[in-house]
């Protein structure tokens, strides 16, 4: 089925460059699997009129656009983490987006210079065991603490998400601070950093580890599964995680508007769009991810975790110490 669908989003791409089929309409790129953003789109269209031509591509997205150049029939790019997001902005393919609603809705730091835009949010937190561990916050400067020596689980250290956390307490705290924290967090673990956040919450059950830190539309999927997932959901507990001082870590899916877009005004139509109340429940329900919209406040995320206070550290700022943070890695052999 997900062959299909990228020979689709293939045959679609091709027809989008070989004839201006679509001047009409809006033309999106991005890197989210289509059944999280169809019932967005379809909304859309219906609402508004507009058509969208949606183009899933698994990866190489930038690339792609860099070599269609000034013809590019690219409007909107939507992407799923800070460092990609920034990367195209860094690679010249962007440019502000220009919206009332936009600066109204979205905090700053999540929209750094309007490059680009949050859509919606994705926490990574502590969880804990519920038999064994009573408490309901923490630090991310806590999983320091000796007391969990022995009994942390994390992946890898160098996987995006650890990247970007890593990078942001790199921000917080500079090198130095960053690298005595990340020696003492490996020091606490219970196994070699590795595997998937769901993995985490299987330690904590089978009871090979107390502790662990997950994303939190992890915690949601687990919630609905049918298998054993459900049992490991059952095991966790996710406390309230904060920077010391400051808020929840958080990474983004995130709508940047193409340089050269045919289409501008429908694609800053879609974006405000996305970031209106129907469309912010539609987009967060499918994925657990939590809305950036604050009138939304039923999302299946905030329902099942609570609202999430993100960290006012910007996501800019985050990017710009990705490569730092995944040397002090290495150097003090985190995956090792």
């Amino acid at each position: 089925m997900i062959a299909k669908t990228y020979l689709h989003a293939l045959a679609l791409s091709s027809c989008l460059l070989a004839a201006p089929a679509f001047a009409q309409g809006v033309n999106l790129y991005t890197t989210r699997e289509p059944a999280l953003l169809n019932p967005v789109l379809e909304a859309f269209t219906k609402d508004t009129g507009i058509k969208v031509n949606a183009v899933f591509l698994k990866d190489g997205l930038q690339e792609r656009i860099r070599a269609e150049g000034a013809n590019s029939p690219a409007d909107v790019m939507l992407m799923v983490d800070v460092g990609e997001i920034n990367a195209a902005v860094d690679a010249g393919i962007t440019q502000p987006i220009k919206s009332a609603v936009v600066d109204k809705t979205v905090p700053a730091q999540l929209r750094p210079d309007n490059n680009w835009v949050t859509l919606t949010k994705r926490a990574r937190v502590v969880v804990v065991s519920k038999e064994r561990v009573k408490q309901d916050a923490i630090t991310y400067e806590d999983l320091a603490d000796p007391k969990w020596k022995g009994k942390f689980c994390i992946r890898a250290g160098q996987h995006p998400y650890n990247n970007a956390l890593f990078a942001a307490y790199l921000a917080h705290h500079g090198a130095e601070k960053t690298e005595t924290w990340l020696k003492a967090v490996r020091a606490n673990a219970a196994r070699k950093p590795g595997g998937g956040d769901r993995d985490v919450a299987r330690d904590i059950q089978s009871g090979l580890c107390d502790i662990a830190i997950i994303n939190t539309y992890y915690i949601g999927l687990m919630s609905q599964a049918k298998n054993e997932q459900k049992g490991w959901f059952d095991a966790i507990q996710p406390l309230k995680t904060t920077f010391a001082g400051g808020g929840t870590h958080v990474n983004v899916s995130a709508a940047a508007l193409a340089k050269n877009a045919p289409n501008k005004d429908n694609a800053v139509k879609l974006v405000e769009y996305m970031l209106g109340d129907k469309a912010q429940a539609l987009y967060a329900n499918g994925n657990f991810e939590f809305p950036v919209n604050p009138a939304v406040t039923d999302s299946a995320a905030v329902k099942l975790l609570g609202a999430v206070n993100p960290d006012k550290l910007p996501l800019s700022e985050v990017a710009k110490q990705r490569k730092a943070a995944a040397n002090l890695v290495d150097k003090v052999g985190f995956d090792n």
